[in-house]
């Protein structure tokens, strides 16, 4: 290895550790109540945008909401943040949710996302497990625009259904996918 390689992957490992440092600082700060304020005022601008995410709501058992996840990345990058498990109007559980990707990317982005429980199944694999991973056990529909335009409460066959919105910062595509979540303490 040359000195510019040396160089250059010293570089990007420093700004990856400051990214990353900051990025588990910002997302960790919200207090219960805070992270409960949040999430609802979050569910309530979904529905605003996603009348199908309303509509998802009244038949679902449980839903998880991260109102706000960070993630930044330099070749190696992750996202952060913790959630909510409602039922109904109550806040049951906390959870977080944590990624790690590497790969050609640079850049930073918040964004939130909520995944609707429809099976008890998704619920119990959430709760008895010690972290899950999305796209390991219960199916997960990642709801765009096209696939809302052919659901509707008739067509509902899938054991979650998950809505990724807010998306702010200079980052190329979100994924959940891979996506641990962990219960948590607050």
């Amino acid at each position: 290895m040359n000195i510019v390689q040396k160089r250059f992957s010293a570089i990007t490992l420093a700004i990856l550790a400051l990214l990353l440092a900051s990025l588990l600082n910002y997302a960790s700060a919200a207090t219960a109540e805070k992270l409960n304020t949040d999430a609802r005022q979050a569910l309530q601008s979904l529905y605003k945008t996603q009348p199908l995410a309303e509509e998802l709501s009244r038949s679902a058992k449980a839903v998880l909401v991260f109102p706000n996840i960070v993630k930044a990345g330099l070749v190696f990058g992750g996202s952060y943040g913790e959630g909510v498990l409602m039922r109904g109007s109550e806040v049951e559980d906390y959870y977080n949710s944590v990624a790690g990707s590497w790969g050609l990317q640079i850049g930073a982005q918040s964004y939130g996302y909520a995944v609707f429980l429809m099976s008890d199944k998704a619920i119990a694999q959430l709760s008895d497990t010690s972290g899950w991973e999305i796209g390991v056990g219960p199916t997960v529909v990642v709801v765009d625009d096209g696939v809302a335009k052919n659901l509707s409460s008739t067509t509902l066959r899938d054991d979650a259904y998950a809505f990724i919105f807010g998306q702010q910062g200079l980052m190329a595509g979100v994924s959940i996918e891979g996506t641990k979540i962990s219960k948590i303490r607050r």
